[in-house]
């Protein structure tokens, strides 16, 4: 039987990373440890759908920091490729978050996002929790790109739902909107 990742442990990586204003550096999962964070895979540098992913994530990466979120970019280059990147591309070289190093893909396998065959990962994105546990998991086939605003929705839906245990997030909620309070008089009243 197939176990799900949601609320499932952040492994354990050490992986070095390019960071703007910073250059290399070296990321931990115990550097994530009692902050909210998003785990963003990609399959690689210098491609066509990627740049504009992580160009939409810096432009977002404002509203996320607001929020106590840590975003961290996850590819099977280098860091040596992230800062060649940065170096060749506007978009890139304005991206403030961390751009993590994967070269062996160990970190891409143990999130279930590593294309074996063909060394890159799937676009992946995980939210995980203050405690290390995935709340959000999304998985896309690497010609669908992914929209940041809707996962800043996602993150303002989880941050809620971990404040408010007795209440859920319906489809589409937006920050200020109504919540559902489960219970049995609510049962088939939706």
């Amino acid at each position: 039987m197939a176990q799900t990742i949601i609320n499932s442990i952040m492994p354990s990586f050490k992986l070095q990373a390019y960071r703007k204003g910073e250059g290399f550096v070296t990321v931990s999962n115990d550097d994530l440890k009692g902050k909210w964070a998003v785990l963003l895979f990609y399959p690689a540098d210098f491609t066509f759908v990627c740049p504009t992913e992580l160009a939409d994530m810096a432009d977002h990466y404002e509203e996320f920091e607001k929020l106590g979120v840590e975003v961290y970019s996850v590819s099977t280059d280098t860091h040596f490729v992230h800062k060649a990147w940065a170096d060749a591309s506007e978009k890139i070289n304005n991206i403030q978050y961390t751009m993590l190093a994967d070269p062996t893909g160990n970190l891409c396998r143990a999130m279930g996002v590593m294309i074996e065959e063909a060394g890159v990962a799937y676009r992946g994105t995980f939210l995980f929790n203050p405690q290390g546990e995935v709340k959000v998991v999304e998985i896309h086939d690497n010609g669908i790109g992914r929209d940041a605003s809707e996962l800043l929705r996602k993150v303002k839906a989880a941050q809620f739902v971990a404040a408010h245990p007795d209440a859920a997030c319906p489809a589409k909620w937006r920050e200020g909107d109504e919540v559902l309070k489960p219970s049995i008089d609510l049962v088939g009243k939706i």
